[in-house]
């Protein structure tokens, strides 16, 4: 069976059933024969033996990391841990959609914990951002992950970008992996200001303080540490590398999922199947590949069945893809370098609406009349 490239804008060739509410109902059917299949069933024995090797893979960085002293070598050593941070967090991300455990709470307290106090970054911020992005991805207005930032995904917000960002904006497809070297100190600024303010997260006072002193004392030990046991240069560039390493890392194993594929109108009606399925994109790889994006490689599925644990999601793949192709539902899966190439040929696609050649203020006014 090949995949289905599904264009950017919602444009998308709809399943030939009558209605949505056939294949709505299409959907309880799938989610039936998964159910049945024993794939929502939790793996904690699989997640125990992860955190085991990770936390072995971070005791190996400390060790290399006081036996290598004053050496550049160090520079090794902070790569190594910007990757297993990485890692660490692709744990956190499957806690918070209860993919470890049976019980909630416990899943919330891991989750917490490697997020806040190995991570560094703020639990409850990402919980709710994340959410949202699941419950509306590639919709205008309702996914914040499509919000306009450094980098636009929507043409309406590169033509409205002024100054150095529209200059960024116009090229932002070839800068999109350089400007993810700042997204490791980006994550660490969000979790502060999110926490401090209030704003996109979800939680009471004392459980933004409580996040806000566990990632305080992680960072201060941890930069402590790194100065009084390097030379200042050093020092400086083991954290250059460290965030460097892990924000590129995150960045490149979230970019390929959705950016490209169907952008959802705010205002339009779709099922919940279609939603998921014609803004997701798989990457092919087998096992190597689900380790290294942490289960993101199969994000059709993940979509469909958030709860659904890693090692289950290969199963769940040749279920949905048979179920897309009898509904002749586009099911869209590339190598993991055909997804880059897509995500840096959308975004200066949309680029493109940021390079006007009228910089007159007067113009741009009248042009919206």
């Amino acid at each position: 069976m090949t995949s289905a490239a599904v264009r950017p804008g919602f444009r998308a060739t709809r399943p030939r059933t009558d209605d949505a509410t056939a294949v709505t109902s299409t959907y309880s059917a799938l989610s039936r024969t998964v159910r049945e299949a024993g794939l929502l069933e939790r793996a904690q024995g699989y997640y125990l033996w992860t955190l085991g090797l990770l936390t072995l893979a971070l005791g190996g960085v400390a060790t290399g990391f006081v036996l290598l002293g004053d050496s550049w070598f160090q520079l090794l050593m902070a790569g190594a841990l910007g990757l297993i941070l990485t890692q660490f967090a692709f744990v956190a991300h499957e806690a918070s959609h209860r993919q470890v455990f049976a019980s909630g709470p416990l899943n919330d307290r891991v989750g917490k914990i490697l997020a806040n106090a190995v991570v560094g970054i703020s639990y409850s911020w990402w919980m709710n951002k994340h959410t949202r992005h699941h419950a509306n991805p590639n919709r205008r207005g309702k996914d914040p992950d499509i919000q306009p930032d450094v980098v636009v995904f929507v043409d309406e917000d590169a033509a409205r970008a002024t100054g150095f960002k529209s200059v960024i904006n116009r090229y932002q497809g070839y800068l999109f992996f350089p400007l993810l070297t700042l997204e490791g100190l980006n994550l660490h600024v969000t979790a502060y200001r999110s926490l401090l303010s209030g704003n996109g997260v979800r939680a009471d006072l004392r459980t933004r303080i409580t996040e806000l002193a566990i990632i305080t004392v992680r960072l201060a030990a941890y930069v402590a540490v790194v100065f009084w046991a390097l030379p200042l240069g050093m020092a400086f560039a083991f954290l250059g590398v460290q965030l460097a390493v892990f924000g590129v890392y995150m960045g490149a194993s979230f970019a390929p999922n959705h950016k490209g594929m169907a952008v959802i109108p705010e205002d339009s009606k779709i099922d919940f199947l279609s939603k998921q399925v014609l803004t997701s994109r798989n990457i092919r790889g087998g096992w190597f590949m689900n380790v290294l994006m942490g289960g993101l490689n199969f994000q059709i599925e993940h979509h469909l069945f958030p709860s659904m644990p890693r090692p289950h999601l290969a199963r769940a793949r040749e279920i949905v893809r048979e179920h897309c192709a009898n509904l002749g539902l586009p099911y869209t899966e590339t190598s993991l370098a055909q997804s880059y190439a897509i995500v840096v040929r959308y975004l200066n696609q949309v680029g493109l609406s940021a390079r006007d050649p009228f910089d007159c203020p007067m113009f741009r006014q009248l042009r919206k009349v």
